[in-house]
């Protein structure tokens, strides 16, 4: 018998003053059996950072052709295809063809070098894609935030997300490593 998602409500308050943008947004995630609470909280990371009301999350790691978020255009087109982890240069290539903006949060450690040491002479010629590095310490402060009902009031000023949920407050901020 299959595992079944765990679904997680977040509802959030987001002032975004680098972008101007000031919204309440309530979501439903689906964490996927296999997917860390670390992995959930970047896709809401991811969100909160790009927030808008045609923003997406996607059936994620249970589909190989969409990403982790996307935005599409009223006829269709993808606009923002945002993507978590550590992809191969195939994966970024597509992505970059298929959208008009791709961004992707890479996470995991010492790992993180050692794929982008592999791929940046890859995909150095695409001009639509930007990544992003989140540190350990982050991702392991988010994960501390989830629960199946968060209310979190969301801050972003000057690349920095601050997060508060009443209890606690986590600030993450993600390192630019595309363009640098």
């Amino acid at each position: 018998m299959a595992l079944k998602s765990t679904v997680f409500k977040a509802h959030l308050n987001v002032a975004d003053m680098d972008r101007n943008y000031y919204a309440d947004h309530t979501l439903t995630l689906a964490r996927h059996p296999s997917e860390t609470d670390e992995r959930m909280m970047l896709r809401l990371l991811a969100f909160i950072l790009y927030a808008d009301e045609a923003l997406q999350f996607t059936k994620g790691l249970s589909t190989d052709d969409e990403p982790d978020l996307w935005q599409k255009s009223l006829s269709g087109e993808i606009e923002l295809w945002i993507e978590l982890g550590t992809p191969d240069d195939n994966r970024i290539r597509k992505a970059c063809a298929h959208a008009d903006q791709v961004v992707l949060f890479a996470y995991g450690g010492r790992a993180v070098s050692a794929w982008w040491d592999k791929v940046h002479g890859k995909v150095a010629r695409f001009d639509n894609l930007r990544i992003f590095e989140v540190n350990p310490k982050d991702c392991d402060a988010l994960a501390g935030l989830a629960n199946r009902s968060m209310t979190l009031q969301c801050n972003v000023q000057d690349g920095q997300v601050s997060l508060g949920d009443g209890e606690g407050l986590v600030v993450v901020e993600p390192l630019p490593l595309y363009p640098a």
